[in-house]
C-alpha cells in the first residue's frame, strides 16, 4: 500500500500562484528604488572616506606641529 501525502495546496493552485508572483511589476519599483539607494549609499560612504583620511592627515599634522 503506498501513501499519498497531500499537500496544502494543490499543484494547479501553486502554478497559477507562482505566474501571478511572476507576472507581478509593482515590487520591481521597489527594488530599483532599493538599488539606486544602495549606489547613492556607496558614493557618500567613499567619498566621506576619501576626504575624511585626507582631513585628518592634515588636521593632525598641523595640531602636531603646535605642539
Amino acid at each position: 500500500m503506498t501513501m499519498i501525502r497531500k499537500t496544502a495546496m494543490p499543484h494547479s493552485a501553486l502554478v497559477l500562484l507562482c505566474r501571478r508572483m511572476l507576472g507581478d511589476k509593482r515590487a520591481a519599483t521597489a527594488i530599483e528604488y532599493a538599488l539606486m539607494a544602495a549606489g547613492i549609499g556607496m558614493a557618500v560612504a567613499t567619498t566621506v572616506w576619501s576626504v575624511g583620511s585626507s582631513l585628518k592627515t592634515n588636521f593632525y599634522d598641523t595640531i602636531a606641529a603646535l605642539f
